[in-house]
Parts: structure tokens; C-alpha cells; sequence
């Protein structure tokens, strides 16, 4: 998969976090939850970025690599609204679902970018 492919889904996803943190924030009026997965939500693409003007391979890899510790932790938080009944099932699938998709091509990316290395 090309970058600019993960570059855009990155992008796709972090606009869907921000909207979720508006609605917690103007409809819900939660704060400190949603703060932590905005800036997880929101780096993965922000870090995806950063991994295009790396210096060096290994910087490459390590940009990927925290887009990548981002990635999981948004999973976490989403998974832990959906448990915690902040979200509904419905809510959160498609969202759990991106986020998936994401680890998997950061996960195949970084795995690649080693290999070639």
C-alpha cells in the first residue's frame, strides 16, 4: 500500500476524532476522556506526516513507530468506551474498525521499511 494511501486514511480518521471530540464536548460535555483520544486519534496521521520528510531510514521507521504506539492507544480508548457504555456498539465499530485497519498497514509498513533496511 502506498503512503499516500495510509497518509490519507491517517488524515480520514483523525477528522472523524475531532468530530467525536466536539460531540463529547458540546453534546455530552465530557472533557477528560476524549482529551487523551484526540491526541491519540489525531497524532497517528500527524506522526504518518512526519515519516515523509525523515532524514534517514531509521527515522522513517521511527515516525511509523509512534504512529503506530498512537494507533494502539486510541484502540484502547475506543475499546474502553464501548466497554464502558460512553459510546454504543454501533458508535464505535466503524471507528474500532479504521483504527484496525490502521495498525495493520502501520504494522506491515514499519515491517517492510526493517526489511529493506
Amino acid at each position: 500500500m502506498s503512503d499516500s494511501i495510509l497518509r490519507e486514511k491517517a488524515f480520514k480518521f483523525a477528522v472523524r476524532i475531532v468530530k467525536l471530540y466536539k460531540h463529547f464536548v458540546e453534546v455530552k460535555h465530557e472533557f477528560t476522556l476524549t482529551k487523551q483520544i484526540y491526541r491519540s486519534g489525531t497524532s497517528i496521521g500527524a506522526n504518518i506526516e512526519e515519516a515523509t520528510q525523515a532524514e534517514s531510514r531509521s527515522d522513517f521507521i521511527h515516525k511509523l513507530s509512534i504512529a503506530n504506539k498512537e494507533a494502539f492507544e486510541t484502540h484502547y480508548w475506543l475499546r474502553l468506551f464501548k466497554e464502558s457504555d460512553v459510546l454504543t456498539p454501533a458508535e464505535v465499530e466503524s471507528l474500532l474498525k479504521d483504527c484496525e485497519e490502521l495498525l495493520r498497514i502501520l504494522t506491515a509498513s514499519i515491517k517492510t521499511a526493517k526489511n529493506n533496511a
